[in-house]
């Protein structure tokens, strides 16, 4: 109670002032300074401490990893007893890596505690949703499929937790008809239930039926919320249905009184940016009742660079590098601007300026699971064991490629190299070492799956379309802002991303 209040000096003194001390007192204590981020006092106490039991463990694992201090959580959990490893412990460690973005970590961790659990502990409902959470930002299909086999064979109920994170890992994964199977099976659903549906028909490029779920969640009595209006925004987007975008953003404040977050007049600017009204997109930014990040003029910056409108682009770059001189996009552009126009002392310049800014652009990296395992890859990665068979199988599909009319598209590399180079760059993109990973390890006619964490760049794009008829597979791509299916040489996206 003193530690809500913010008085933990008082149940310090109290503390200290007990006749006897037991380890539920000692446990009280340390949660209490772990929530409230003392982790230094939560250690002293611990390291006081006599006899220790599960809850003392997963405290400190807990606070640790609530900081972000992951490798203080794990040398704890390493030293946790195997009579006080218990599935507390265990989902303290799962849920850490999972919060701070450490999904492969989450999954090993939750491996190893399959590995116990054959003779001790079994992993529960927090655990199982932890672990969902990994496995739908890996793209780790799966794991998530045995999941559910799991949840099925334990009988478990599929409450509104469990459910939503299992139809959300489906639908992250690219199985949209799968989540949508999980969502009927559920019992009760929330406004988190439906916004996953919608989300999800939105990223894949479903846009109608998009809508048609949202019309069926106000038709069941529920009442969207903000993340709803993201979904459906995104969905008019991905479709090209700019009037029924601009609907849906009046109708957000007019009828269910929310008002607009930044991210969404980031949906309506991108949403006109990728239809070419650029000036409205331009109009909509100057009127945001919200001061723009550098996300906004990030999508009108998308749109100048997709309709060429390199004037008005330069001036967009001038307004990101305000809010973000670190805004290695932006240089690039830039740089690749003048470049076009002959103006190299500038674009030179713009090179220099990254170097004294010490601005490092996101590495492209993508991931891909095969038996049970997910596999990463960076731009020109060449740390897998099979890395040899990786770029052995690309220099193979090279002339293939060629033959069925791919040219590569060499003005998306940004460096100052000769185009012979340029096309050898292109093809050590992340995901096409993930595709080529894909192709050496599995059956033909296996489906590819592959999560990129950047946008798919456009020769990358028709890269992948190519692939897909020249070796008879799917490929499904999940990048930043939607999923691809490459089949036959076309891509479920018409080519309008």
């Amino acid at each position: 109670m003193y530690f809500k209040f913010g008085r933990p000096d008082v149940a310090r003194r109290l503390f200290d002032e007990m006749p006897q001390r037991d380890v539920v007192s000692y446990n009280t204590l340390i949660a209490g300074y772990s929530n409230c981020g003392n982790l230094a006092a939560a250690g002293e106490v611990f390291d006081g401490m006599t006899e220790r039991n599960p809850v003392s463990w997963s405290s400190m694992i807990a606070g640790h990893a609530r900081r972000g201090d992951l490798v203080s959580a794990r040398e704890l959990f390493d030293r946790v007893p195997a009579a006080d490893r218990n599935v507390v412990c265990w989902n303290a460690m799962v849920s850490g890596y999972t919060q701070n973005e450490r999904f492969s970590e989450a999954v090993k961790v939750f491996q190893m505690m399959l590995q116990e659990s054959r003779t001790s502990v079994q992993p529960n409902e927090v655990t199982l949703v932890s672990v969902l959470s990994s496995c739908a930002n890996l793209g780790a299909l799966d794991l998530g499929k045995w999941i559910d086999g799991y949840i099925k064979k334990r009988r478990m109920a599929l409450g509104l937790f469990l459910g939503n994170a299992l139809s959300d890992m489906y639908a992250k994964c690219g199985c949209i008809v799968e989540a949508k199977k999980v969502f009927d099976r559920m019992v009760e659903k929330d406004v988190i239930s439906w916004t996953i549906i919608i989300s999800a028909s939105a990223m894949h490029g479903l846009s109608e039926e998009a809508i048609s779920g949202f019309h069926d969640m106000l038709v069941h009595g529920i009442k969207p919320n903000d993340i709803t209006f993201m979904a459906i925004l995104a969905a008019c987007t991905h479709g090209g249905m700019v009037e029924d975008g601009l609907n849906y953003f009046e109708m957000m404040s007019r009828e269910f009184g929310i008002n607009p977050k930044v991210e969404h007049y980031g949906c309506v600017v991108d949403l006109l940016s990728r239809a070419g009204r650029l000036s409205e997109a331009e109009d909509i930014i100057n009127s945001m009742s919200v001061p723009p990040n550098v996300v906004v003029w990030g999508a009108l910056l998308g749109g100048c660079r997709i309709y060429k409108d390199d004037a008005r682009g330069e001036r967009v770059v001038r307004r990101i590098l305000e809010l973000d001189p670190e805004h290695a996009g932006s240089y690039v552009y830039l740089s690749t601007v003048y470049a076009s126009f002959g103006r190299l002392e500038e674009a030179a310049k713009c090179r220099l300026k990254m170097r004294e800014n010490r601005v490092v652009k996101t590495p492209g990296c993508s991931w891909i699971e095969v038996d049970n395992t997910v596999h990463e890859f960076f731009v020109g990665d060449r740390s897998h064991p099979q890395s040899d068979k990786i770029y052995s199988m690309i220099s193979s599909l090279g002339p293939r490629m060629k033959l069925a009319g791919y040219v590569p598209n060499t003005s998306v590399v940004s460096q100052f190299i000769d185009e012979e180079e340029k096309e050898d760059a292109l093809f050590m993109h992340s995901e096409r070492l993930a595709v080529a990973f894909g192709l050496i390890s599995t059956k033909e006619g296996t489906t590819i799956r592959v999560v990129k964490n950047l946008r798919v760049c456009t020769d990358c794009h028709d890269a992948m379309k190519i692939i897909s008829k020249i070796v008879e597979r799917e490929i499904v791509l999940r990048d930043r802002s939607r999923f691809h299916h490459f089949k036959e040489g076309r891509c479920s996206c018409k080519d309008y991303w």
